[in-house]
């Protein structure tokens, strides 16, 4: 509804009482008439305008007398029954004879201002307007000519100003984030798109209607991972909102609250624990005085205070300027009006050279709260300032409020703050929320160094730290509920770390996640941060047995003892037929007299020749007799088959021993049967096998419907007609095998069976992620890697669909790959990796002998020499007391004396005869004493 309210007729009384008291004191006295058009809901307008025209009144030195005074109140959407109303009451004071010298308009925005500067405009009525908005939001003033710009005049609003201080923290903070709140003393109908335009900040700017929106902005911001707030509004709503905030645990070092207000006072929360930046205006020091004494002489009490003194001031320094231009012979005196009935579209009114804009540019009178910068439109404004102040709020009391800084209203004015410090609290540590899943080395748990909690370290650590670095930003790291990467059940669900992103309970999915086609469905991935990684297949190490003595396997012992038998009977047999053959060298010496060779083959020389005969340096002189040289012969073929099969045996043991491997490669595994193989349950290498079995099933049901098609023709079905299947039935084949095997559930359980295995041809195989298994291998030299990769993809980092971090994450790990570091974490982490052990190298076929298998001949030397020293050190004893012995017994002290340098000799002399075959022995005892002699004669 629109009201209409004519000049009260006390306030006209007064008015010219007030002139005529003054009649005689004043001079240069300008009546002027005033259009005041106002907003129904601008309630201190209409309260601050009386004020100015009071004090107006009792100041004659102003020079000023408000005649005629037209007050309308509009509203709603309406533009019709606005213009209406505005007609009316114009057309009013055209018939009174008292037009409007200034069109004054507090109007705020919508459609009531627009059909304002319409009306105003159309009519050529200078105004000076206070409604909201910058270059080009008043669409009606946006293609003024220069004459116009003249007298159509917009200053902005402190409340139109204020909002722009959320622009500068953002850019002062580096804020990539924010959530804006307001209530009705702000209007930010025209700032969701400028307020912070080109400036790479996600924001959302949300109005506050009751209590019940506090918590749906609250709850909405928190969903879309907005940690930094601005709350735009009044002291009263503003504790509302930190009250539910601090319910809602929006507080602490991953938050930041930043609360401006028009309101003088201090700021009131329910925050148990909290630290605020509280945005508050102060008036100029040189303007508190004339403040003070508006609010104590003139009544001037309206709130917001800050508003109020923009009002008096807008509406005085304007009247102050029509006064000015009437002064100096400036304002036209011969203005026509036109009534709203006589206005033709088609001639529009000319109004030149009323330059009111100049005048209040240069208007010298002293602000009541902070001095006026007149510009264009959209850029005319009061410069007050805002005290950025620190508050501290324990248990519901605000324990401290330090000032650190301040803010001149301005479109594009910086922070001006004490301690750049200090500021620092004020932005919100960006903290994520970290999902990963334990795997060595990219993922490690450890215990802090206190006890008390865990911590954790890794290649993906050292890789989030390196972006934390470009990026600037906190996490939190937490372990999913499963310990998954990630699968999709047949119901399309998700779990493990996908879950997390999926239900917005992480922001980040961090560790050896594989990018997979299902997964880009419903998370982003960012470009890999590693190369690609495939499906191997982890054994166990087949362990070929060494033995220093190796050589000595080659035969069974009983084929060792039997030939030590053969080799003792030998050499027995061969003592016996030398010791009875008449034609033996023993019992023939005359026979054999001259021959260079005399060798008597006693029990001692038979088993040295037997021994010797197995050697390349053969035994020697070989038996006279021909019996013995018969057994020695058969001797010789025995040890030239026996020498001859070692030799073959022992280089054909050695080498098969070290062809122990019977699996090389997956189509090895797929064709055996003693070995058993699976993957992890619910990995993504279970996902390759289970899809590739149903993809042969698939075709073969295609193969199957093809050829039993009956509305082929026969040649199209003779085409089909093959012997063999067409498709492979390979991973059909495989994954049968691996459900029966059954599939291990844990990495720590496949280890447990691969270890447990009873060789590398019978046992366990894990087929798993080449990084799982390399790492296994790295840290156990008892299993292997078998055959190539195979299903090979990227690691890479996920984070939430639609997330801002995908961009950011992608410039930091491209930099980081150009830099190298990348190259440099996996250097640290596997090849300098500490848990890393230096295994011994495995015997290849194409190596040689190991010392492990032959060192025993060493062995045998060193026993043989030791052997042969004690025999010596036996032998050399053996002699001396022999040696003594004998001459002690052969000297007899009653029949004969010794005398100095006397000797002994005792030949023996042995004769054989010959027709007999008796053997006798004459043993001829003779001794020479001789004294003096230096040499006996033996005789």
């Amino acid at each position: 509804m629109l009201t209409m309210y004519r000049p009260i007729r006390v306030i006209k009384i007064l008015l010219w009482i007030n002139t005529l008291f003054n009649i005689g004191t004043s001079q240069n006295v300008q009546t002027v008439n005033i259009l005041f058009i106002n907003d129904r809901t601008n309630e201190v307008a209409e309260d601050t305008l009386n004020v100015a025209l009071n004090y107006i009144r009792r100041n004659p030195r102003v020079g000023l007398m408000i005649d005629g005074l037209y007050s309308v109140k509009i509203g709603g959407d309406d533009a019709s029954a606005i213009l209406e109303t505005l007609c009316v009451n114009y057309n009013a004071s055209i018939r009174n004879n008292k037009p409007p010298h200034l069109v004054i308009d507090t109007t705020i925005n919508g459609v009531a201002s627009e059909a304002v500067k319409s009306f105003t405009a159309a009519l050529a009525l200078p105004t000076v307007s206070a409604s909201y908005g910058q270059t080009g939001d008043i669409r009606q003033w946006r293609n003024l000519d220069g004459e116009q710009q003249k007298y159509l005049i917009q200053i902005s609003p402190p409340a139109d100003l204020i909002p722009e201080i959320v622009r500068s923290i953002v850019v002062a903070q580096n804020i990539t984030n924010a959530g804006i709140m307001f209530d009705d003393t702000f209007v930010m109908d025209h700032k969701y798109k400028s307020l912070l335009q080109n400036i790479p900040t996600r924001h959302i700017i949300a109005a506050i209607d009751d209590t019940t929106s506090i918590k749906l902005h609250l709850t909405r911001f928190r969903d879309v991972d907005i940690v930094n707030f601005f709350v735009l509004g009044k002291l009263s709503i503003i504790k509302s909102v930190l009250d539910h905030a601090n319910s809602n645990k929006l507080f602490g070092r991953k938050y930041a609250w930043h609360v401006i207000t028009q309101d003088k006072g201090s700021m009131k929360c329910g925050c148990s624990n909290a630290t605020i930046l509280f945005v508050k205006p102060e008036p100029d020091a040189g303007s508190r005085e004339r403040l003070s004494n508006l609010r104590t002489t003139y009544g001037l009490t309206s709130t917001p205070e800050l508003k109020a003194a923009f009002y008096f001031d807008f509406y005085y320094r304007s009247l102050l300027a029509i006064r000015s231009m009437m002064n100096n012979g400036e304002w036209p005196t011969n203005v026509t009006y036109t009534t709203c009935d006589e206005y033709n579209e088609e001639n529009p009114l000319p109004r030149r050279n009323v330059d009111l804009r100049r005048y209040l540019k240069d208007m010298t009178e002293p602000p009541s709260y902070a001095p006026f910068l007149i510009d264009t439109n959209g850029h005319s404004y009061e410069e007050f300032t805002m005290r950025l102040e620190k508050v501290t709020v324990l248990n519901s009391q605000s324990v401290s409020a330090e000032n650190v800084g301040s803010w001149k209203a301005s479109l594009n004015s910086p922070i001006v703050v004490k301690d750049a410090a200090n500021m620092t609290h004020f932005s919100a540590v960006t903290v994520y929320r970290v999902v990963t899943v334990l795997q060595n080395p990219f993922m490690i748990q450890i215990d802090d160094e206190d006890g008390k909690g865990v911590k954790f370290k890794g290649y993906c650590i050292d890789l989030i730290e390196e972006i934390r670095k470009l990026i600037g930003f906190e996490y939190e790291i937490y372990i999913a509920p499963d310990n998954n990467f990630g699968n999709m059940d047949e119901n399309g669900q998700w779990n493990g770390m996908v879950k997390e992103l999926v239900e917005k309970r992480a922001d980040i999915a961090l560790g050896s996640l594989s990018v997979m086609a299902e997964r880009e469905n419903v998370v982003d991935f960012t470009v890999p941060y590693y190369d690609l990684v495939g499906i191997t297949i982890l054994m166990k190490k087949p362990q070929t047995p060494t033995s220093l003595f190796k050589f000595l396997t080659v035969l069974e012992n009983d084929v060792w003892m039997c030939i030590l038998g053969a080799y003792f009977f030998t050499s027995f047999l061969m003592w016996v037929f030398d010791r009875w053959s008449p034609y033996s060298y023993q019992n023939n010496r005359n026979k054999y007299k001259d021959d260079e060779e005399k060798r008597e083959f006693n029990l001692k020389e038979c088993l040295w020749f037997c021994m010797t005969s197995l050697t390349p340096q053969g035994g020697g002189e070989a038996p006279k007799n021909l019996s013995g040289r018969l057994v020695a012969a058969t001797w010789w073929l025995f040890g030239f088959i026996i020498i001859a099969s070692y030799t073959a045996n022992l280089a054909a043991f050695l080498t098969v021993s070290r062809l122990d491997t019977p699996v090389e490669s997956l189509d090895d595994l797929s064709k055996q049967y003693k070995i058993q193989y699976a993957p992890l349950n619910g990995s993504s290498a279970m996902t390759y096998f289970q899809r590739m079995a149903d993809i042969e099933t698939r075709f073969y049901e295609i193969w199957k419907d093809m050829s039993l098609n009956d509305s082929l023709s026969e040649v199209e079905r003779a085409k089909l007609a093959v012997w063999d299947y067409p498709v492979s039935d390979k991973y059909t084949k495989m994954w049968q095998a691996m459900k029966e095997a059954k599939l291990p559930n844990t990495l720590e359980e496949a280890i447990e069976r691969v270890q447990s295995s009873k060789s590398s041809s019978e046992g366990f195989a894990y087929l798993g992620d080449a990084t799982d298994i390399r790492y296994q291998v790295m840290i156990d030299c008892n299993l292997q890697m078998v055959g190539d990769e195979f299903s090979r993809k990227p690691y890479a980092i996920a984070v939430q669909q639609g997330s801002p971090l995908k961009d950011q994450f992608n410039n930091a790990i491209l930099l980081l790959l150009n830099k190298r570091k990348l190259e440099k974490l996996k250097e640290t982490w596997w090849n300098l990796n500490p848990e890393r052990i230096q295994c011994e190298k495995q015997d290849n076929q194409s190596d040689g002998i190991s010392i492990h298998n032959i060192g025993g001949v060493f062995i045998v030397i060193f026993v043989g020499i030791g052997l042969a020293c004690f025999t010596l050190a036996f032998e050399y004893w053996w002699y001396k007391y022999k040696k003594s012995s004998k001459v002690a017994n052969s000297m007899n002290p009653k029949q004969m004396t010794m005398n100095r340098g006397s000797e002994f000799t005792y030949p023996v002399v042995q004769t054989f005869n010959a027709n007999s075959g008796m053997r006798s022995r004459n043993i001829i005892h003779g001794f020479r004493q001789s004294v003096g002699q230096s040499s006996p004669k033996q005789k």
